[in-house]
């Protein structure tokens, strides 16, 4: 999978926050076998605890794909944006502009615009967007590569609920990476995504929050594995009737 101007072998994009301990979350992402991993700026500092996060990280050996969680306009995104570059080191930012505090659901409106300012100050921009295909196209237009649609509200796990936006953004943007963030809980969920078609998921809060991460963490990755798989390999279409799977003809008669 090409993101920008990376490859990685990985479809699963793991996040850092709400683990019980650092030394679960290392755990938990070497066993999702994940290659980029999501921070908030606000997990970072220039000292204490901050500085102790960050050399984690670094241990890992991942990418890092630094986000604007929280911001709820064009200036917040931006400003945070510009901080999390220069402290990372990266262009990569995953963009969020929250419009509704109950949802979490994205205000399409300062996305688009935040989303052009940074990509023309040399961002590469992953925007936490809805479904929408106009809100898709304008993205497109205003620089993303990458699109990333919500499957239900942050945190909930409520799974996919909006089945058919997805299927319908496969269709109308058949080369633009799709990353399905949010609402993820199980291990279904996830497979489900990748039968649809995305490229990868994005999740933090169903590992975290698991009883055991760890092996969430693992369920996680072998679940995108198999939901890309069984995209790729055309599953039969859905019937209305039962067909026998064995012939009839040739069968023997009772007389």
């Amino acid at each position: 999978m090409r993101l920008y101007d990376c490859e990685v072998t990985s479809r699963l994009l793991i996040g850092t926050a709400q683990y019980p301990s650092p030394q679960v979350l290392m755990e938990a992402i070497r066993a999702s076998a994940s290659e980029i991993i999501t921070v908030s700026l606000r997990r970072e500092t220039t000292g204490g605890s901050g500085a102790a996060f960050w050399e984690l990280l670094q241990d890992l050996g991942t990418r890092i794909l630094p986000n604007t969680a929280g911001c709820h306009t064009v200036r917040d995104a931006v400003t945070t944006a510009h901080m999390a570059r220069e402290v990372f080191g990266t262009p990569w930012i995953k963009l969020e502009v929250i419009g509704h505090n109950d949802t979490l659901q994205p205000d399409v409106f300062a996305l688009v615009e935040a989303a052009r300012i940074l990509s023309e100050d040399g961002f590469q921009v992953f925007p936490y967007t809805t479904e929408d295909l106009v809100v898709g196209e304008r993205l497109i237009e205003a620089g993303c590569e990458v699109l990333m649609p919500w499957g239900a509200p942050i945190g909930s796990g409520q799974g996919l609920l909006r089945r058919d936006g997805l299927r319908a953004m496969r269709a109308h943007f058949p080369d633009i990476p799709l990353i399905v963030d949010a609402g993820i809980g199980r291990p279904s969920d996830a497979a489900e995504a990748m039968e649809l078609g995305m490229d990868a998921v994005l999740l933090n809060t169903a590992v975290a929050k698991a009883g055991d991460p760890v092996l969430m963490a693992r369920a996680m990755a072998q679940a995108i594995a198999a939901g890309r798989a069984g995209f790729e390999a055309e599953p039969m279409e859905r019937r209305d009737m039962g067909v026998p799977s064995t012939p009839v003809l040739g069968l023997a008669e009772l007389i």
